[in-house]
């Protein structure tokens, strides 16, 4: 892991010591990463949800309904920090804060 991150910082200090097309590049990669990790993590988010809540209406299917609800807002939860990394990453890609 130590490996990983030296390596990263190599990187991240050859990206901001560069001219702006190479700026432009490792932004590009960020945004692609930070979006298919973000959207990893909400993938099984999602999925452990539905799983509870489908394992709760199983035991109890009187709760169903108040089951559902609750599933519908941390679903809502959990999509609007993979949109929230989607700004992150069109702001990096078009109004990027590194362009001089």
């Amino acid at each position: 892991m130590k490996k990983f991150f030296a390596l990263f910082l190599a990187l991240s200090a050859v990206a901001f010591a560069a001219d702006s097309e190479m700026v432009q590049a490792y932004s590009v990669v960020a945004a692609g990463v930070g979006l298919g990790l973000a959207a990893l993590g909400g993938a099984i988010g999602m999925g452990h949800t539905a799983a509870a809540t489908i394992a709760g209406t199983a035991r109890n299917p009187g709760l169903g309904g108040k089951l559902m609800t609750t599933m519908f807002i941390a679903l809502a939860m959990i999509e609007a920090q993979v949109i929230y990394t989607l700004v992150i990453a069109l702001i990096a890609l078009y109004a990027n804060p590194f362009l001089g």
